[in-house]
């Protein structure tokens, strides 16, 4: 499974300072801050794989049970 988080923002900066904040949690930028047609600026980035991993628990109270 291919994952993606895409920013989209009203200006450059608050694009870049959305980027930034992801990098900050372990993701890379893959889309570096850019225009798109209609004004509104995107960046996207990808999860490394240390935070694609699922958690074991839910914070001490048990398993966490998916699907």
């Amino acid at each position: 499974m291919a994952v993606r988080i895409g920013v989209q923002a009203d200006s450059r900066d608050e694009c870049t300072e959305a980027l930034a904040r992801l990098v900050d949690a372990g993701y890379v930028p893959v889309m570096l801050p850019a225009c798109l047609t209609d004004g509104r600026w995107m960046a996207r980035a990808v999860p490394t794989p240390d935070t694609t991993k699922a958690p074991t628990t839910d914070g001490g109270r048990g398993p966490v049970v998916t699907g």
